[in-house]
């Protein structure tokens, strides 16, 4: 079971997927926007299902916000399947998308993807492994924690570029392709394709470059790949 947070202003749409997705054993709390009681409520859920199209704030700039301060897996719910608004929402920091009108049991499963792939970069529960901590030009990035520090100061990322991070620190010095990166980050369950790679790669250098536009940790090998420099 997943507490499911719904931010969705569609109030038919919103019941039917409450009921549908308690029937496959989720604890679902719903917002019909994203201006009151936010910060509570995501920080008692595990997973936010996020619609575009609201009232007031939109739903980019709340995916921006959430992306930006909490681990919290974001699937963003639209009606729109235009490639721009879906590479919009993957900027903005969401992690999967999908189009309505779309069933509970769909919902769920993407549901569950996301959480196994939030998963895969979790604690380790083996209690004798050691510590991993790779440290990239003024980077330090603890496996167990979670937590990636530049200068000392820790830095906000979202799960998707956690993970992305957790990949290449796993494979430093190793030039990865979008392919891999894009199997090991989304899983083949992902219906997107590899341009958002290239995205998210960008926008992880802003947080961890001191100069993103030259950059000296995450760099690009030309018709290959990816590498972090260890």
């Amino acid at each position: 079971m997943a507490k499911v947070l719904l931010i969705e202003d569609d109030t038919a749409v919103a019941q039917a997927l409450m009921l549908g997705l308690r029937r496959l054993d989720h604890d679902v709390e719903h917002l019909p926007d994203g201006n009151r009681h936010l910060g509570e409520s995501i920080r008692r859920n595990d997973v936010l299902v996020l619609d575009l199209g609201l009232p007031g704030r939109d739903g980019f700039d709340i995916c921006r916000t959430v992306a930006a301060e909490q681990l919290l897996p974001i699937l963003v719910l639209t009606a729109r399947s235009d490639d721009i608004d879906v590479v919009a929402s993957l900027e903005s920091g969401a992690d999967d998308y999908v189009t309505k009108p779309v069933s509970p049991r769909v919902l769920d499963a993407r549901i569950k993807a996301l959480l196994r792939r939030a998963g895969r970069s979790g604690r380790s529960t083996g209690g004798t492994q050691a510590r991993t901590v790779i440290t990239a030009g003024d980077l330090q990035i603890d496996e167990e924690s979670l937590e990636v520090r530049r200068a000392g100061q820790l830095l906000e990322l979202s799960p998707t570029e956690m993970r992305m991070m957790i990949t290449f620190t796993r494979n430093a010095g190793r030039v990865l392709s979008r392919d891999t990166l894009f199997e090991h980050i989304w899983g083949s369950d992902f219906r997107g394709d590899s341009r958002v790679v290239d995205t998210t790669v960008q926008r992880l250098r802003g947080k961890i470059e001191t100069d993103p536009k030259n950059p000296a940790v995450l760099i690009t090998v030309r018709g290959f790949g990816y590498r972090l420099v260890p």
